[in-house]
């Protein structure tokens, strides 16, 4: 009797245990589901979003003229080839660039790199005659020393 009743605990206790582990899945496929149906509504509130900004006109014609290269009546297109120089962005959609040959050095805006080429402007004629000055110096002080060591060895020779 005893061995009987231990059975049936037994049984129980397994039967308990198999309906614990399947509340326990179906409790994480709820929370999956919920989570699935958040990201949905949110999904579905982003498209309803987007179809009311094209019913806005302004809106249209932004895209027109970003993406379709549309203008108005009376205003010129301007391309720029180098956009990178404008927006400051170094990344590149041309693949056949070799990726060792790209620096690492952020381009700036149009406007610093302006300012900088004005700079440089600026400064290339003072530093080309400076450094022509630096180096017709360096030029007389290296043959004015030789020609010192050339003296010095000829006077020992002299002296000896």
């Amino acid at each position: 009797m005893f061995f009987i009743a231990l059975f049936i605990v037994a049984l129980g206790t397994i039967q308990l245990l198999s309906t614990f582990y399947t509340y326990a899945i179906s409790v994480s496929e709820l929370n999956g589901l919920k989570r699935e149906e958040a990201s949905l509504i949110a999904q579905k509130q982003e498209l309803e979003n987007n179809i009311t900004r094209w019913d806005d006109k302004a809106y249209v014609a932004a895209q027109a003229r970003e993406k379709l290269g549309f203008v108005f009546p009376g205003e010129q297109v301007v391309h720029v080839l180098h956009p990178e120089a404008v927006t400051g962005d170094t990344t590149s959609t041309d693949t056949n660039i070799d990726t060792t040959s790209r620096t690492t050095k952020k381009a700036l805006p149009w406007y610093s790199e302006l300012a900088y080429s004005f700079e440089q402007a600026d400064k290339r004629p003072e530093q080309t005659s400076t450094e022509t000055h630096s180096t017709t110096n360096n030029t007389t002080d290296q043959s004015n020393q030789s020609e010192t060591t050339t003296t010095d060895t000829n006077t020992e020779d002299q002296q000896q």
